[in-house]
């Protein structure tokens, strides 16, 4: 089945308002730009993102941010995108921080179809006993907490009980992929990628390389968890930031 796209607007354009989003990336790396910019064009609104971090100011999901298309992130690091910190002190959107490592799990889990498990991430904390600041007022007070979590002791250790993460929609970067939705990716481009398009219902792939097939032993992510291909330009594969750089003396 080819599942190759024309364009990266036509990919995304049955995306409503209110829609849950899964989007890989670390930092700089492995960012669906591309998916992201069109998403900003087409205009939804209200969005809930489930991403390591939001972006950084003018990149990434830090353009919807700015926007105001985003009303809520799940992720584990704010980060350095003063946009993001000043909008969730500001109560202007919901924030649901949580261990990094709990994060990739709840994503892999929703691709699997396993709806919880148990973990020792954040027991003893605020992550299992509630409290975490999820969205301020605008006079700096809590508006919404997060709510305790159920605790459980196996073999005389115990854990937390998190939920699984299903999406709507993920929004991923590979290095090559093919007609198929079959996709490999790029070293550190790797990062939540994999994870974050096995949570999403309807999972999008941009890709720098596209071919008509992937030897199997190749393949980082099978292409039943992906939905749509969209091929980059020469020039949109090798448009990628740099975040911090760092220069000899």
């Amino acid at each position: 089945m080819d599942k190759v796209v024309a364009s990266a607007a036509a990919a995304v354009a049955d995306v409503p308002d209110g829609a849950s989003l899964a989007v890989g990336g670390f930092g700089l790396s492995g960012v669906p730009n591309v998916l992201i910019e069109a998403l900003h064009e087409a205009g939804p609104t209200g969005l809930h993102v489930v991403s390591n971090n939001c972006g950084v100011d003018g990149g990434g999901l830090g353009i919807l941010l700015a926007a105001g298309r985003i009303a809520r992130v799940t992720g584990s690091y704010i980060g350095e995108n003063r946009t993001f910190a000043r909008k969730y002190l500001a109560g202007e959107v919901e924030v649901e921080l949580i261990p990094q490592g709990t994060l990739a799990e709840r994503l892999r889990a929703g691709g699997c179809g396993i709806p919880a498990f148990y973990t020792p991430a954040g027991v003893g904390t605020a992550v299992a006993e509630g409290g975490l600041p999820w969205r301020y007022a605008p006079d700096g007070s809590v508006a919404v907490a997060s709510p305790p979590k159920e605790v459980r002791e196996f073999d005389g250790v115990e854990y937390v009980l998190e939920r699984g993460i299903v999406t709507d929609f993920a929004l991923v970067r590979a290095g090559r992929g093919d007609r198929y939705g079959n996709l490999v990716f790029n070293k550190s481009s790797r990062n939540f990628n994999p994870l974050a398009a096995m949570a999403g219902r309807i999972t999008i792939a941009e890709v720098e390389e596209l071919v008509d097939a992937l030897d199997p032993d190749e393949v980082h992510l099978p292409g039943v968890f992906v939905q749509r291909v969209v091929p980059l330009t020469p020039e949109q594969a090798a448009a990628k930031g740099i975040e911090k750089r760092t220069v000899r003396a």
